[in-house]
């Protein structure tokens, strides 16, 4: 049964997501996080340009999703954090060799970047802290992406987390930008 936290806190939710995902064993995050880009690449159904995060530990590991989009010839956008407008820069990405950590120590093509249009993506995969079946989400809580995601609503919301981040309920704000799919290793939701 998944807990219901209608009066809960944002930050306690974030918490205990963080702490539900730092449970899980490394070697269980590789395989889960393989379920779900196997899944993701079904969910895309050939959309081209995709936009991406890039992973860091202990996220869904978007890495391999990453390669296999550039595999299949496929071009691949991903965000780069800029922290003194808390926006999000986008840029092509040809090479994963080419990522460095940065900002949040989030890997991204600094130095390589081939600036994108936000006008080209069809497509946005987002990580997720803590989600619902209704397509509310947690993020990390600075609100790059409900920034990115409510200038730019005609972009497909995907967002992706292991199943043990659902919860029944998530506390919405009205900056908030729900997202219209979900992709655990368990499942595929369509939130409604």
């Amino acid at each position: 049964m998944i807990p219901i936290h209608p009066v809960s806190s944002k930050q306690a939710l974030r918490d205990d997501a963080k702490q539900k995902r730092r449970a899980i064993p490394e070697d269980e995050i590789a395989k889960k996080s393989a379920r779900i880009c196997a899944s993701l690449l079904e969910v895309i159904d050939g959309c081209d340009p995709v936009m991406a995060y890039v992973s860091k530990p202990p996220e869904v590991d978007t890495h391999p999703f990453i390669r296999d989009l550039l595999r299949e010839g496929r071009r691949v956008v991903v965000p780069i954090i800029e922290k003194e407008t808390r926006t999000l820069r986008l840029s092509y990405l040809w090479d994963t060799t080419l990522l460095v950590k940065s900002t949040f120590h989030v890997p991204e093509p600094i130095g390589n970047e081939i600036p994108a249009q936000t006008s080209d993506i069809q497509t946005v995969i987002i990580p997720l802290l803590a989600f619902d079946r209704r397509g509310n989400r947690l993020g990390y809580g600075a609100g790059y992406y409900d920034r990115f995601l409510a200038q730019n609503p005609g972009i497909k919301k995907i967002g992706v987390a292991f199943s043990c981040q659902e919860t029944g309920s998530v506390p919405r704000d009205e900056n908030d930008v729900r997202i219209d799919i979900v992709v655990t290793e368990d499942e595929v939701i369509h939130c409604t």
